[in-house]
C-alpha cells in the first residue's frame, strides 16, 4: 500500500468509526481550554480533568486568574507535572490576556505563542477545538504514531516538520479530526511502550516504523 492509500484508508477508517471526535479535557469557556491544554503538556488529561473543577470553580476567567498569585495558583494544581512553572505560567498568561487582549483568548498563532506557556502545539489546539480552524497540533502521540504508521518521513524529526507533512497529505476539512484521531489512536492502541497491534484496524499494512517514531 502506498501512502496516498494508506492516508485514505486510515481517514476513511476513522471518518466512519469516529465521526464527532474532540479533545478530552473537559472546559466551560476558551479561557478554560487554554488553561486545561497548558496544564496537559507532559500530563494525562485524566489527571487534569480531576483537578480543573476546583481551579476553574476559584479562577473561572482571566480577571481571576490574573488577580492570583503563582503560590495561590499552585495550591489548585500541584498534582500536575511541573506545577511551579505551570503556576507561573497561568498567571503570567492570564495578565497578557488581560493587558494586551482584553481578557479575551485570541485566535491566530503569532498572538497565541506570545503568551507564556504557550507553544505551538497549544496554540494549534486553541485553533482547532475553539476556533474551528484547519490545523493539526503535533503532540507526542501523534508525532509517534504519524511515524509508525509511516505517514511521515524520516527526516520529519520534529513536531513542526511533522506537522507541516500532515497537512500536506490530508485535507483540510479533516485536519482537525485527524488530530484527535491519531492522539487517540497513540493513546489508547498505539501507546509508546508496548503498542496493542492485535487491537489496531491498521496492522495489516502498519510498517510498524518504531526508530526515531518518539520525541
Amino acid at each position: 500500500m502506498n501512502k496516498k492509500d494508506r492516508y485514505q484508508y486510515i481517514i476513511d477508517y476513522f471518518k466512519e468509526e469516529m465521526p464527532k471526535v474532540t479533545t478530552e479535557l473537559e472546559f466551560g469557556s476558551v479561557f478554560q481550554l487554554l488553561v486545561a491544554v497548558v496544564l496537559s503538556a507532559q500530563c494525562t488529561d485524566k489527571r487534569v480533568n480531576s483537578i480543573t473543577p476546583q481551579l476553574f470553580d476559584r479562577y473561572p476567567d482571566a480577571k481571576s486568574m490574573a488577580e492570583a498569585e503563582a503560590d495561590e495558583v499552585y495550591e489548585y494544581i500541584k498534582s500536575v507535572s511541573y506545577p511551579n512553572a505551570k503556576s507561573q505560567h497561568l498567571v503570567s498568561m492570564a495578565r497578557m490576556l488581560i493587558s494586551d487582549f482584553n481578557g479575551e483568548v485570541p485566535d491566530t498563532m503569532d498572538k497565541l505563542i506570545k503568551l507564556p506557556g504557550v507553544g505551538r502545539k497549544t496554540a494549534n489546539v486553541i485553533q482547532a477545538v475553539a476556533f474551528g480552524r484547519s490545523v493539526i497540533a503535533v503532540d507526542t502521540h501523534v508525532f509517534r504514531v504519524s511515524h509508525r504508521l509511516g505517514l511521515v518521513t524520516r527526516k520529519a524529526n520534529t513536531p513542526l516538520k511533522v506537522e507541516s507533512e500532515l497537512m500536506a497529505n490530508i485535507p483540510a476539512e479533516y485536519a482537525t479530526d485527524a488530530h484527535h484521531w491519531l492522539l487517540l489512536h497513540g493513546r489508547y492502541v498505539c501507546t509508546s511502550r508496548k503498542p496493542h497491534c492485535e487491537k489496531c484496524p491498521f496492522d495489516h499494512f502498519c510498517p510498524k516504523i518504531m526508530d526515531g517514531s518518539k520525541l
